[in-house]
Formats: structure tokens, C-alpha cells, sequence
């Protein structure tokens, strides 16, 4: 009777054994993680920041509030030569160049000799003057002579008019070489052919293309050119679609490489022409230069001030790049935030101006939206 039950209670036992394995194999399995919370949550097209997200506290949200804005218009600019105060000195004859009285960088009056020519036109024209003097003198002398004899009724009435359309004749010759004269800047009289140019303004001598000794024979071509520098223009160049942006006595800044602190100035004029190349007009500022700092063909840029309109001023960290289009995010309720499009306009320092998607009084992200952006 027990050699029949020992296969059973070895069948038991070994039942016990395995469970005891097991409940230790299922004690020791270590617990399941628990579940991680989410940033953020998606409902529809609105953004849920959790209760326990930690964009809770990386996100920065600010109201926008309207103002006035005045946007800036950055234009690339130069020094220019105020063209009516300088003057491109023409040799009124051809001749040879016998001395250089002023050199380039020199300063010069009115009434300074800038040169002298040996001018064979002018030592022709000195002896047309004078001989047209003395057919002057001859005719007047004439004239009085016949006039009185016919006041006396020796000469005949004709004869007296002979004599007055000769002094006319003479007069209006003589009336011709004084003017020859005075083109080429001579006295009416003088002698030899020595041609003395002077200079009309005050100035600087700015350019100079002729030595001494040489010939010039282009009455066309500047030999000299003098310029007064003591007060220059900045001149900036604008597109067709920045004009509205400007108008005469607009407040202006250009900065040069060469001075190192900005130039304030106000806009002196506004081209009235378009250039058929480069589709620009010409806004001219005018600037004080006695100090000789600013140098004709100096490069700038000319930041214009607009008028002041109202609007809204978004700050750069706020616009996010949504493909290609540039977002904000707005706080529709607490913690739950909508992608906006928007429309920007011109930057005014770390801001930029929203022309459309927002509206004054809404709150947006201006800090760390791009974590929103997924």
C-alpha cells in the first residue's frame, strides 16, 4: 500500500517545488516604468501645454500693445560735388601752356590767375581790336567833321549820312571785338599774346590736366577744375517703391566708413527724374564740410525716418518660420496656444512690424516659440 502512494507524493512534491520557483521568478521581475507625461498635446489645430510640462516654464508670453512706428529706409549713398559750386575751366583759345599758377589742392579767390597761354587767337584778337579803335576814331572824327560842315551847308545832306552809317558801322565792329574780347576773359587792350585765366570762384583746385609746356587745342575739354568743398552733398539713391516714404526735410542719418560717428541731416531735395538705367532718383542731403572730412566720391548709407503711422511691433524672437511662411503663437486661453500666419512688414531695430494675423491685446509667444513648432 505505500509502494502504491510514493509516485503520488513524489508527483506532489514536485508540484510544490515548481511553484515555489515561480513565485520567486514573479517576486524579483522588476515593475513596469510608469508612463512619461507629453510637452504638449495637439486638440485640433490648438496646442495644450500640460499641467506638468516643463514648456510651462520656458515660454514667455507678452501682450501686444499698439503705438506709433516710424520705419527706416536704408538707402545706399555717396559724396557728391554740389555742382554750383564748382567750375570746369575751359581755355578760351588753343595755345601752349607757359605756367601753372595754381596746383592741384591749392586754394584759390575770385580774380586768382589759375594759368597762362601763349594764344595766338587772343594776339589776333587783340589786333582786331585795335584796329577796329582806330577805324572808330577815324569814323567819329568823320562823322563831327561832315556834320559840321552840313550845319554850315558846305557838305551835302548825303554826305552827312555817309559819314554817320560809317561811325555805325565802325561802332557796331568795335562793339563785336570787346565782346571776342570778354569771352575770352582779355582786357581790350593789352599787348602780345599771353592769355591770363582767372578764377571765377572760391575754392580748391580739384582737378588739373595740363602741365607746363604743353599744347592744348580742345576748347571743349576742362583744363583745370576748381571746387568750393566747403559744403558737399550726400546723395542717396531710391526706388520707385521707396518714394512714399519720402519728402523734403525728412530727418536723416548717413554714416561714412571714414567718420566714425553718424551724420545728421535733413532731406534738401527730392529728384524729380527717374534714371532710365538704374530706375533711381536722386535725394540729396547738404552737409557742412569746412573741416574737409567728407571727400567727394565717398561711399554711405542713408538711413531715412518715416512718418510715424500707428501699428504693431512684434519682437524678432516671437516669428517663428513655418515652411515658408513666417508664424507666431497666440495664447487663445491659459496654456493652450493657435499658430498664426503672418504678414510682416519693415524691422525697426529687434522688432518687426505685423501688417496682418495679429490683432492689439493678444497674447504671443515672444520667447522660445519655436518649441511650439512641431
Amino acid at each position: 500500500m505505500l509502494y502504491k502512494q510514493r509516485p503520488l507524493v513524489l508527483a506532489l512534491a514536485g508540484l510544490g517545488l515548481l511553484g515555489a520557483i515561480l513565485a520567486l521568478g514573479l517576486r524579483a521581475a522588476p515593475a513596469a516604468p510608469e508612463p512619461i507625461a507629453p510637452a504638449s498635446v495637439h486638440e485640433g489645430d490648438a496646442i495644450v501645454i500640460p499641467e506638468h510640462s516643463p514648456l510651462r516654464a520656458a515660454l514667455q508670453v507678452r501682450a501686444l500693445v499698439p503705438g506709433q512706428i516710424s520705419t527706416p529706409l536704408v538707402l545706399p549713398a555717396s559724396v557728391e560735388v554740389d555742382a554750383a559750386r564748382m567750375v570746369k575751366v575751359l581755355t578760351p583759345a588753343t595755345g601752349r601752356v607757359v605756367r601753372i599758377d595754381k596746383q592741384l589742392g591749392d586754394q584759390v579767390s575770385p580774380g586768382d590767375i589759375l594759368f597762362t597761354m601763349d594764344a595766338p587767337d587772343y594776339g589776333q584778337a587783340l589786333s582786331d581790336a585795335s584796329k577796329a579803335q582806330a577805324v572808330l576814331d577815324l569814323a567819329r572824327a568823320n562823322l563831327d567833321r561832315t556834320s559840321h560842315l552840313g550845319t554850315e551847308q558846305i557838305a551835302a545832306t548825303r554826305d552827312v549820312e555817309q559819314a554817320r552809317s560809317d561811325f555805325e558801322q565802325a561802332r557796331s565792329e568795335w562793339q563785336r571785338v570787346r565782346e571776342h574780347l570778354a569771352q575770352l576773359g582779355a582786357p581790350a587792350s593789352g599787348g602780345g599774346r599771353l592769355l591770363v585765366v582767372r578764377s571765377p570762384i572760391r575754392g580748391r583746385v580739384v582737378d588739373l590736366q595740363a602741365g607746363t609746356g604743353g599744347y592744348w587745342n580742345d576748347t571743349t575739354a576742362p583744363l583745370m577744375t576748381v571746387a568750393d568743398l566747403s559744403s558737399v552733398l550726400v546723395t542717396a539713391n531710391a526706388q520707385e517703391k521707396d518714394l512714399g516714404q519720402l519728402y523734403a526735410g525728412q530727418q536723416a542719418s548717413v554714416q561714412l566708413d571714414a567718420v566714425p560717428t553718424p551724420l545728421t541731416g535733413r532731406v534738401q531735395s527730392i529728384g524729380e527724374l527717374l534714371d532710365s538705367d538704374t530706375r533711381t532718383v536722386k535725394v540729396r542731403l547738404r552737409f557742412e564740410n569746412r573741416d574737409g572730412l567728407l571727400k567727394p566720391g565717398m561711399f554711405a548709407r542713408a538711413t531715412f525716418q518715416g512718418r510715424p503711422h500707428p501699428g504693431l511691433l512684434l519682437p524678432m524672437s516671437a516669428v517663428v518660420q513655418g515652411g515658408f511662411s513666417s508664424q507666431a503663437f497666440v495664447e487663445t486661453s491659459p496654456w493652450h496656444f493657435q499658430a498664426r500666419t503672418l504678414t510682416l512688414g519693415a524691422q525697426v531695430g529687434d522688432s518687426i512690424e505685423v501688417l496682418s494675423g495679429l490683432q492689439a491685446g493678444e497674447r504671443v509667444v515672444v520667447r522660445n516659440g519655436v518649441l511650439l513648432n512641431d
